[in-house]
C-alpha cells in the first residue's frame, strides 16, 4: 500500500474543508485574525501588529532554522536510500553509506537474523585476519631487510636504481637509529644517558 498518496489526499481535502468552512464563517475568522494580529482598536495603523504578531518575526526565522538544522540532523542519520525515512544503522560500501535493513544488499529487505550475523561475523573476521597475516608478512620482509637476509642483488637490471661508481656501499651500515645512538653517545648527549 503506498501511504503518499493516501497522506497527500487527506492534506488537500483538510486544506479544501478548512477554506470552505473559513467562506461560511468569514466575518468570525476575519476577526478573529484582526484581533490576533493586533490590527482592530489600536490608536495607529498596525501599531498592534508591531508591538504583538509583527514583533514574532524573528522568532518565526529562528523556529525556521531550528526546523533546518532538525531536518540536516534528520537527513544525515536516516537511510540514505532516496525516499527513505529509516533510520540507517548499516554501512555499505566501506562505510561511505549508511542504510537501514531494507536496503542494505546483505539484508535484503529482512531484518538480519542470527544466523546472517553470524555469517557477516565471520566473514569480516577472516578479512581481518588476512589483512593482520598480510601486514606480519610485510613487516617480517622490512625486518629481513634490514638485517641483510634480503638484500637485493647487486649486479643484474632488475637490481634496482643504478648506482654511481665512487658511492659508498652500504652493505655493512648501521640502521639510523643506532649511528644517532653512537653519535650522541660519544658526545655525551642525555639522549645518550637514557638508553
Amino acid at each position: 500500500m503506498k501511504w503518499r498518496p493516501i497522506i497527500v489526499g487527506g492534506l488537500v481535502c483538510a486544506v479544501v474543508a478548512a477554506e470552505i468552512l473559513w467562506f461560511l464563517h468569514a466575518r468570525q475568522v476575519g476577526h478573529w485574525l484582526q484581533v490576533h494580529t493586533g490590527t482592530v482598536n489600536e490608536p495607529g495603523p498596525y501599531y498592534g501588529f508591531w508591538s504583538g504578531f509583527g514583533s514574532d518575526i524573528a522568532e518565526f526565522g529562528m523556529l525556521g532554522a531550528i526546523g533546518t538544522g532538525l531536518y540536516q540532523l534528520v537527513r544525515k542519520v536516516n537511510c540514505h536510500e532516496p525516499g527513505c525515512w529509516l533510520i540507517g544503522t548499516h554501512p555499505a560500501a566501506g562505510g561511505q553509506f549508511m542504510l537501514c535493513y531494507r536496503h542494505h544488499p546483505d539484508y535484503m529487505g529482512k531484518k538480519p537474523a542470527h544466523e546472517l550475523i553470524h555469517r557477516l561475523h565471520a566473514e569480516h573476521k577472516e578479512r581481518q585476519a588476512a589483512i593482520h597475516s598480510k601486514l606480519s608478512e610485510i613487516h617480517r620482509h622490512l625486518e629481513g631487510m634490514e638485517s641483510g637476509k634480503f638484500a637485493p642483488p647487486q649486479d643484474g637490471p632488475a637490481s634496482g636504481p643504478a648506482r654511481r661508481p665512487d658511492a659508498p656501499s652500504t652493505a655493512g651500515a648501521r640502521p639510523r637509529g643506532a649511528v644517532v645512538g653512537a653519535a650522541a653517545a660519544a658526545t655525551g648527549s642525555p639522549r645518550a644517558r637514557s638508553r
